[in-house]
C-alpha cells in the first residue's frame, strides 16, 4: 500500500510540474506577441546602421571613425535584442525544482524589461515599488518569476479596455505584519465581474477568447508548493489587485 501511495503522489507531482510548464509555456506564448513588436526596434536600428555602414565606405574618402560608430550602434542593437529573446528562453525552460535563497526585488527586476516592454506594446505605464529591507526567502527563482509574469500579463491585457493614459500596472513588495514577503500586481482595469470572482482560481476559467484558464490555477499551486497563498481582491480606486504572500525561512 505504501508503495502504491509513493507511486501516485510522484505520478501526481509529474503531473503538476508538467502542467506549471504548459502554463508557463502559454504566457510565454501570449506576451511574446507584444516581445516581437519591441524587438523589431533593435532589429530595424541593425539594418539601418548597416545601410549606413555601406554607404558611408562607399564614398571616395569615408570617414572611418563615422563608420566605427555606426558599428558600435550594430553592437548594442544587437546586444539589446539578444537580451530580450535569453530572457523568453529562460522563462519557457523546462526544470526540477530547485528551492534557494532569493532577494525577492531582485527576482522581480530580472523581469523589468520584459515588463517594460510588453507595457509599452499595450500603450501602458508600469511602476515597481520595492520595499527595501526584506529579508531573503527560499523559492524555485523561475516559477515565482512564472507566477509575476502570469498576473502582469494579465494585468496589461485588462486594462486594454481603458483609455491610454488611465492604463497602469504596479508591481510592489512589502513586507507583512508576520515577516512573510509580498508581492503585488495591481492594475487600474475594470477589476473582476463578482460571477468570475468566485472561481478566478479554478483551472480552464477564463474571458479570453483563445485563453487557456490555466495561469492562475497555475499560479495559485505554485504559491502553495511554496507554503505561499495567492489571492485576489479589488484595488482602489478602480480595478484588481492579486497578492503572492511568501513565508520566511524557518528561524527568521
Amino acid at each position: 500500500m505504501n508503495q502504491m501511495n509513493a507511486r501516485v503522489e510522484e505520478t501526481n507531482r509529474r503531473l503538476q510540474e508538467r502542467l506549471m510548464h504548459v502554463s508557463r509555456l502559454a504566457a510565454v506564448g501570449e506576451m511574446a506577441a507584444g516581445v516581437a513588436h519591441e524587438l523589431n526596434q533593435p532589429l530595424a536600428a541593425v539594418a539601418n546602421y548597416a545601410q549606413a555602414c555601406e554607404r558611408l565606405l562607399g564614398m571616395p574618402d569615408p570617414d572611418l571613425e563615422e563608420v566605427r560608430d555606426a558599428l558600435r550602434q550594430i553592437t548594442a542593437q544587437a546586444v539589446r535584442a539578444g537580451d530580450i529573446i535569453s530572457r523568453l528562453r529562460g522563462l519557457t525552460r523546462a526544470r526540477e525544482s530547485l528551492g534557494e535563497l532569493t532577494d525577492v526585488n531582485a527576482l522581480i527586476l530580472e523581469l523589468a524589461d520584459l515588463i517594460e516592454s510588453d507595457a509599452r506594446a499595450h500603450e501602458s505605464s508600469c511602476r515597481f515599488e520595492l520595499a527595501e529591507g526584506l529579508a531573503p526567502v527560499t523559492i524555485d527563482r523561475a516559477q515565482i518569476q512564472q507566477v509575476v509574469f502570469t498576473l502582469v500579463r494579465n494585468a496589461l491585457e485588462a486594462l486594454d479596455e481603458r483609455p491610454i493614459g488611465a492604463r497602469e500596472v504596479v508591481i510592489a513588495t512589502a513586507r507583512a505584519a508576520d515577516g512573510d514577503v509580498l508581492i503585488e500586481v495591481r492594475d487600474t482595469g475594470p477589476g473582476i465581474a463578482p460571477e468570475i470572482a468566485q472561481r478566478l482560481f479554478d483551472p480552464f476559467c477564463t474571458t479570453k477568447p483563445a485563453g487557456t484558464g490555466l495561469g492562475l490555477a497555475s499560479s495559485r499551486t505554485i504559491a502553495r508548493t511554496h507554503g505561499g497563498t495567492l489571492d485576489h481582491r479589488p484595488n482602489s480606486p478602480d480595478g484588481a489587485c492579486f497578492v503572492l504572500r511568501l513565508p520566511q525561512p524557518a528561524g527568521r
